[in-house]
């Protein structure tokens, strides 16, 4: 969107539907060393702190709500679904092994790709795929 039409557009949330949102922030918190921003009083809503983009976790009862038709859950699905969360860091090893630690099934080792980076997968119990990765030309 432009101005023009309506006002500019930023990237605001990613918002994850889990089975269980505080076990979701407490492996992130783990996993990854981000810090817990909140958790609603309900449980079926939390941010970590990211950065300028947040990423929340919602509980599956209210994806329901949300959407008639339902939807699907990436804990539910026999493989990753097609989409990923990266996170960039200059020790793909290090952080790659400490989500092994708290948790996660390794998809792929961390390897050099041709353009540069060194990238490695692993899911997530609540089945997440995330993505650990060096900066891009770095």
């Amino acid at each position: 969107m432009t101005a023009a039409s309506g006002g500019s557009l930023r990237f605001g949330y990613t918002i994850a539907y889990v089975a269980d949102v505080a076990a979701s922030l407490d492996f992130f918190e783990r996993a990854f060393g981000f810090a817990r921003r909140f958790l609603h009083d309900s449980g079926s809503y939390g941010e970590l702190d990211t950065g300028a983009t947040t990423l929340a976790f919602a509980a599956h009862a209210l994806a329901d709500t949300n959407f008639a038709g339902g939807h699907v859950a990436a804990d539910a699905s026999p493989r990753p679904l097609g989409i990923e969360i990266a996170f960039v860091t200059d020790d793909v090893a290090a952080a790659h092994a400490r989500a092994i630690a708290a948790g996660a099934r390794e998809m792929a080792a961390p390897q050099p790709r041709p353009w540069g980076q060194v990238v490695s997968y692993v899911r997530c119990p609540d089945g997440l795929l995330v993505e650990l990765c060096t900066p891009v030309g770095g």
